[in-house]
């Protein structure tokens, strides 16, 4: 029995994974499972502020138990997280994160929305983020996704009457929500939306509340709950073999890059949502209490309801395909109801049920993964009836061609036919891209010119199939995206979307170029063939103050997905100076200045996105002592790389690596971001680096976690972490003592030094340590009080730990002056006697 449950948990979660990739095809359990949720006219909309905020555990079971149409409003992509699978940051973690979210809806059952307001990083205050925002965009996008869904319920994941005391995002989120209830039905409030939508009145606005918000179980416990409703999440579904709250646990699992990887849970579990606005429920154990989500709700549903009602209540697990002419005839009539909304909705739902019931397989594969415009593809198209459904293949379009390809066959039962389709992609058909990134935005918000498009998880797809059939003689059009079938002998078969690419792109080996001082650098830009036969020339924007030769290059490229590296010489100026080097390609006359940045992990279907190819260069005026470090890996970050660019010799070092005899080498030793928070192995190499350290070297150790910290001693002396954090990267930095070593030598560091930093000044700041420890920084938010635990350092026999908050892992990327040569510092304190020494030896 245990061996079957296994199975089933792993099939269910390989399931996930693999549907990230694959086309879905579903069991009968799982027809039977959407001809009930397709009984119900009812739905629900789940609103908090990143992903993996969301409740998987509540939308589960108003998809899966309720039955209702559910979503998750995030207000953002969580751009503003850090990556423990790889080292995309910023807009590219933004759209990893969506893509989990995507994955995780797949097993909840959920659908899922966004707004445009983009993860600038945490906010202590809801003013901040919505100042940072732009409120009235913001809202007018909840607003948007209300009217656009149509929800009966809302449910807020957090507490809006509490700003300030705890995210900005997540307080924020449910303020908007709060706001949107009201507004939503105003023919005043954002009336250009009016001309895509209609008002809409939810009927009743909760807050998903817990202990947590009440700061105990037991002050949850003795808490009023006469204006709450609450639910068991841990139904059992026998259709899946699985209790709910394990599918949400492994809906909640998808979103892997942010750590969320955990065991399933089983069992009874209450969930607790308070009343907020609009019509109380009648009944407290229906949230719907007083909404009819019965097919009576619309105006000609009861005849729809009688017919589907008999599927359900009489559905044949033998052969579903039995409820084909019942089916067609509940399809018909929807066509003919007033009630657009239901309708569409409705009408996708029905016919995947009709495709599934009979067994019907449609296929578009192109024979290339990636094209650019104007070039030639072939399509291979497959249909399949496995039903002795009366079916016919009228016809099939290509949305980017104007006419159908007539083809009036019957698709007999389990009689492959297959067509093979030449097509040559329009000049100008859309490249494949986050269409929230394809304009510059601001700090806060995404530029989306299109209204249709604001909202949407993803960008259409550029190339669709529509097969024109007819099923018992009832015309239905079923849709198909293009997509890359392949199969590789270690992995079997895959599948991944099929992708619009421009003919060429351009990038530049590093984001960020530091010149230690005016020595000319060898810069590598790598283009990229978009298409057969490219011919054109490269060049280089660059600063006045700087110069790049050659000034022009050849690019000559014989075949599509063919690379070319082209070194240009840089030349810094003389004195301190930055800029951005732009790789521009001139293809007969054509400009082209983007790079494609490919992100492909096995949960989420492979992504093309293209963005500004762009570097900076910085002329640094810095100095720095010591040549070899070794970097302990932790979450993901370029620091190791950043190091390199200012002249370090920067070796990665595994735990099982640091050994007394290995780190003698070593002038110091850095630990990356989180690394304590996970890596189990250093909990057993502590005393062998506090040892390094007493012999003289330096150790760095870059901000973690204040929970699910691995080691018992962090630093050799008392360190207690705390969520102290500044968020404001323009917050004043006071300089407790400016003759402190660390200030400087090699390199005097002043206010200037923390000037153009980026997203924020730091997180997790230590607020007790030993007085062996010398706080060197004094800062804080507004309006708080300010905290000295940003940057530690303590003397330790004959070297030094220096424990430190501060964002180096986004300043690095960012190529801050101030923050690499504040880090030089780091990695040079103490060496001025050895070097001296060196000196006078020699």
């Amino acid at each position: 029995m245990q061996r079957t449950k296994l199975g089933v948990l792993v099939a269910l979660f390989s399931a996930a994974t693999l549907l990230a990739q694959q086309p879905k095809k579903p069991s009968v359990s799982e027809i039977y499972e959407s001809v009930q949720k397709l009984n119900v006219l009812g739905s629900v909309l789940y609103v908090a502020a990143h992903p993996d905020d969301e409740n998987t555990r509540l939308i589960s079971y108003m998809s899966n138990h309720v039955k209702a149409r559910t979503a998750y409003l995030s207000i953002t992509r969580g751009d503003g997280g850090q990556n423990l699978i790889g080292p995309e940051i910023r807009e590219l973690l933004g759209v990893i994160r969506t893509q989990e979210l995507l994955a995780a809806r797949r097993v909840d059952g959920g659908e899922q929305r966004f707004t445009r307001a983009n993860d600038f990083g945490y906010s202590k205050h809801p003013d901040e983020a919505f100042e940072i925002w732009d409120k009235e965009k913001v809202l007018g996008d909840v607003i948007w996704a209300i009217r656009q869904f149509k929800p009966d319920i809302i449910i807020n994941r957090f507490n809006h009457r509490n700003p300030g005391t705890t995210h900005g995002h997540h307080t924020g989120s449910a303020m908007l929500s709060m706001e949107a209830f009201d507004l939503v039905n105003d023919k005043n409030s954002y009336p250009e939306q009016l001309n895509h939508t209609e008002l809409w009145q939810p009927k009743r606005l909760f807050f998903n509340t817990s202990w947590w918000f009440y700061g105990s179980r037991e002050n949850f416990e003795k808490a009023d709950k006469s204006n709450m409703l609450n639910f068991d999440v841990g139904v059992f579904y026998p259709l899946k073999g699985l209790s709910n709250n394990e599918v949400a646990s492994i809906a909640s699992s998808q979103h892997l890059c942010q750590g969320f990887g955990r065991l399933t849970t089983r069992g009874t579990q209450q969930e607790y949502v308070e009343f907020l606005k609009g019509d109380f429920p009648e009944d407290k154990n229906d949230i719907f209490s007083g909404i009819d989500t019965s097919w009576n709700r619309v105006s000609g549903g009861k005849a729809i309801g009688d017919i589907l009602y008999a599927v359900e209540n009489n559905f044949n697990f033998r052969d579903p395909s039995q409820h084909i002419p019942d089916l067609i005839k509940a399809y018909k009539l929807l066509q003919e109801i007033d009630d657009d909304h239901w309708k569409k909705v409705k009408s996708k739902e029905l016919k995947a049920i009709i495709e599934a019931c009979t067994g019907l397989y449609l296929e578009v594969s192109a024979n290339t993964p990636v094209a650019s415009s104007g070039s030639n593809i072939s399509l291979n198209i497959e249909t399949l009836n496995r039903s002795n459904t009366s079916l016919k293949l009228t016809s099939y379009k290509i949305s980017t061609n104007d006419n159908s390809i007539v083809k009036d066959i019957p698709l007999l039962e389990n009689i492959k036919e297959t067509f093979k389709q030449d097509l040559k992609l329009p000049n100008n058909i859309a490249t494949t891209t986050p269409y929230w990134l394809e304009e510059k935005g601001t700090l806060g918000m995404y530029q989306v010119d299109n209204p249709l498009l604001i909202g949407k998880p993803e960008t259409p797809r550029g190339v669709i199939v529509d097969f024109n059939l007819e099923i018992n003689n009832i015309p239905i059009t079923i849709s198909k995206d293009v997509i890359y079938r392949y199969s590789l002998p270690d992995k079997g078969e895959l599948y991944r979307p099929f992708e619009i690419i421009p003919e060429v792109s351009a990038s530049i080996s590093d984001k960020v170029f530091i010149f230690e001082n005016d020595q000319q650098k060898e810069i590598e830009v790598t283009v990229k063939a978009g298409r057969d036969d490219l011919e054109g020339s490269i060049s280089m924007d660059h600063p006045r103050d700087w110069n790049v030769y050659p000034q022009q290059q050849k690019v000559s490229l014989k075949n599509k997905g063919e690379t070319q590296t082209l070194t240009f010489t840089v030349i810094p100026p003389k004195f301190q100076s930055e800029g951005a080097l732009v790789p521009k390609v001139n293809i007969n006359g054509k400009i082209y200045t983007k790079e494609l940045v490919e992100i492909d992990y096995s949960h989420i279907p492979y992504q093309t996105v293209l963005l500004p190819s762009e570097s900076k260069i910085v002329r640094l005026d810095i100095q720095k002592r010591g040549e070899n470090i070794a970097y302990i890996e932790g979450a993901g970050d370029v620091v190791p790389e950043s190091l390199q660019q200012i002249g370090y010799n920067v070796i990665k070092v595994k735990p099982e690596e640091i050994t007394p005899e290995n780190l003698e080498r070593f002038d110091a030793v850095v630990v990356g971001i989180r690394a304590y928070n996970i890596l189990d192995g250093l909990k057993f190499k502590q005393d062998i680096l506090f040892d390094f350290v007493e012999k003289g070297g330096n150790m760095i150790v870059q901000y973690n976690t204040s929970r699910r910290v691995k080691v018992d001693n962090l630093a050799p002396y008392h360190l207690k972490l705390s969520r102290d954090r500044v968020t404001d990267e323009n917050a004043e930095v006071r300089i407790i003592n400016p003759n402190h070593e660390l200030l400087s030598f090699p390199n005097k560091i002043t206010s200037k030094d923390f000037e153009g930093w980026t997203q924020e000044r730091g997180l997790y700041f230590p607020n007790e340590w030993g007085k062996e420890f010398t706080p060197i920084l004094s800062l804080n938010d507004k309006g708080e009080s300010a905290k000295e635990g940003s940057l530690l350092v303590a003397k330790h026999g004959k070297g030094h730990y220096i424990y430190t908050g501060l964002s180096f892992f986004r300043e690095f990327p960012a190529g801050v002056s101030g923050a690499y040569r504040l880090f030089a510092n780091m990695l040079s304190i103490g060496k001025d006697n050895i070097n001296l020494n060196k000196k006078l030896n020699d």
